[in-house]
């Protein structure tokens, strides 16, 4: 049998709550159309409210979509339920471990509520590469929140599944246990396996994602290569050391300035219309001496805030 080309694949995916006698009518997905590529590292990044959990539990059958057309690994969430759902592990935002259990039972159990057969369990090796061989035998409840977490990457790894769904895996998780983490996570995904990734921190996206989608008010507002993404911002940044630090940004014609910390400012401009001769003349004109420069790139940030603080486009 052929491997599909996407991983994932949405198409006019919708969810509406319906209301309450509390609350309105509320359409938490608008029409998600949405494919991730097989093999890939894909971001879905958004602010909160945007949808992504939403997405999310559809996709681990959670929630019930109102319509649309789901296909994970080619296996249509309708049709195929419980093909589709073996076929994505979930690594959920809040943390769900038994605190009776230790490690390795909550591996054994979680492998035997999939029919992962004895024989072909992988409880020591999962703990082993997650840094929790030493932890096997200790009760959940007496393990850090950060070790927790990664019992949650191990548990949703039991039963070998294709896609790797990560929600927020590295919130609450100090930095050393975070490189650890993402060295399992692309030792997965060197080995075959798609990972899908929310984030709140955007530079690990960038880092990390091959592609990134973003979700803004149920709906899709982006969704291209991490580097074309970039690319869509047609702002730079000249951040200017003058000789006498600055008390406040001074006001140069053309120019969005920002006072920058060390007595230092910023100095916007678009890439179309100007340049860093034509910002430097600026900065001379208003009578500066200017001790140092330097320029910076617009990061996955910039463009996140860019599409997120516009008008969600109106639905068709």
């Amino acid at each position: 049998m052929s491997l599909p080309d996407y991983a994932i694949e949405a198409q006019g995916l919708v969810k509406t709550y319906p209301a309450t006698k509390t609350s309105p009518e509320m359409q938490a997905l608008k029409g998600i159309d949405l494919k991730i590529p097989r093999g890939s590292i894909f971001g879905l990044l958004g602010p909160n409210g945007a949808g992504k959990s939403t997405f999310i539990n559809t996709l681990a059958g959670l929630t019930k979509k109102t319509s649309g057309k789901v296909l994970i690994w080619g296996r249509d969430i309708d049709e195929r339920p419980r093909d589709a759902r073996a076929a994505i592990g979930v690594v959920p935002q809040e943390i769900a471990a038994d605190p009776f259990f230790t490690p390795k039972e909550s591996l054994e159990v979680q492998a035997g509520m999939y029919g992962v057969p004895p024989s072909e369990r992988r409880t020591m090796e999962l703990l082993t590469a997650l840094g929790l061989a030493d932890k096997a035998q200790a009760y959940v409840r007496q393990l850090s929140g950060g070790m927790k977490r990664r019992l949650m990457v191990a548990k949703a790894m039991v039963h070998n599944p294709p896609v790797l769904i990560l929600d927020e895996p590295t919130a609450g998780v100090d930095v050393e246990l975070r490189r650890q983490l993402w060295r399992y996570v692309l030792e997965l995904n060197a080995k075959g396996v798609t990972i899908v990734l929310t984030t709140h921190y955007l530079e690990e996206a960038q880092e990390l994602c091959d592609q990134i989608a973003i979700i803004n008010r149920g709906q899709v507002v982006a969704c291209e290569p991490t580097t074309t993404l970039l690319a869509r911002m047609d702002t730079r940044a000249v951040v200017v050391t003058p000789e006498e630090p600055m008390a406040e940004a001074p006001q140069l014609a053309g120019f969005e300035t920002k006072l920058r910390n060390g007595g230092a400012f910023q100095v916007t401009y678009r890439t179309g219309q100007s340049s860093v001769e034509q910002v430097l003349a600026a900065v001379r004109g208003a009578g500066l001496h200017i001790k140092d420069i330097a320029t910076e790139d617009p990061d996955l940030e910039d463009v996140f805030v860019s599409l997120t603080t516009q008008p969600a486009p109106a639905a068709v």
